[in-house]
């Protein structure tokens, strides 16, 4: 349990809150009390991960861009997937850049409890910022990443619809379900170090059976709906779809909301349901 010295008789109503469980509208106020707070805690983690490393944000462009080059030889050029009328590198980057984000942002979600020991054990503060900084920090690589998006766009001739504007949507889905997912992943870390060697492997697996190589076109129809639970898919494919000026499809992105919004909650809940004991299993 948290510790703070204070005058005999003091009150100090955060340690008297960690004792209670938050409803949703609890901790969204507390979110927006202490926002100065997540900014801060945003920006260690943006420092802590380009701490001296030569190239820097480089990386940021060279995971999907490596990834793009490599899915195109591959999967386009010899095993000739189809590509949704795209060219394959748009086709391909399209679907890493969401999955890119998604992975390393959950990466580092499961981890931001147990890498802020010092923290949890010794000041009290929203346990919730710390998903939520790894989370939203990861935007700044997604919009860096994205400007090679654009790029591709123009070098291929591919027409810049007004369904683009539609990808604000898409990703507010995605960082919906990816702080969900972050949320669960943490907190079970924190009892579970398993977690911490386990999930990378399952995320390499979790990619091959989302449709980032693959369009869900491919799937026979009846099964459809049960790759569409998978809410990476209907992300990815309505992405595609606004790119190449293709019907969005609306049944896949309702599935992916829905599946984003009951794992956000769940995870919610469970963080908040364990977090009162963190200080003292970490």
């Amino acid at each position: 349990m948290d510790r703070a010295v204070t005058a005999p008789g003091a009150v100090i109503p955060e340690l008297v809150e960690i004792g209670r469980a938050r409803t949703v509208v609890q901790t969204l106020a507390e979110l927006w009390r202490d926002r100065e707070l997540l900014y801060f805690l945003v920006w260690k983690d943006i420092k802590v991960k380009y701490k001296q490393t030569a190239l820097g944000v480089a990386w940021v462009v060279l995971q999907p861009v490596i990834g793009m080059l490599l899915f195109t030889l591959l999967f386009g050029k010899v095993a000739k997937l189809p590509n949704d009328g795209l060219p394959y590198p748009v086709f391909y980057y399209a679907s890493l850049l969401s999955w890119t984000y998604f992975s390393s942002a959950l990466l580092m979600a499961s981890n931001s409890v147990i890498s802020n020991t010092s923290l949890v054990t010794k000041v009290y503060f929203p346990r919730i910022l710390l998903p939520a900084a790894s989370v939203i920090g990861a935007l700044l690589d997604l919009a860096i990443a994205s400007t090679i998006l654009l790029g591709l766009l123009l070098f291929y001739d591919v027409p810049l619809t007004p369904g683009l504007a539609l990808l604000p949507l898409f990703l507010g889905i995605l960082v919906l379900f990816t702080l969900g997912v972050g949320q669960l992943l943490a907190a079970l870390n924190v009892n579970y170090r398993d977690i911490k060697h386990a999930l990378p492997f399952v995320v390499q697996i979790w990619m091959f059976a989302s449709p980032v190589v693959w369009p869900l076109s491919m799937v026979p129809e009846p099964y459809q709906w049960l790759a569409s639970l998978n809410p990476i898919a209907g992300i990815i494919e309505a992405t595609r779809a606004v790119i190449s000026g293709s019907p969005v499809p609306w049944d896949w992105v309702s599935i992916s909301a829905a599946m984003a919004l009951l794992l956000f909650a769940l995870g919610l809940w469970y963080f908040q349901r364990t977090a009162r004991r963190f200080a003292d299993v970490i």
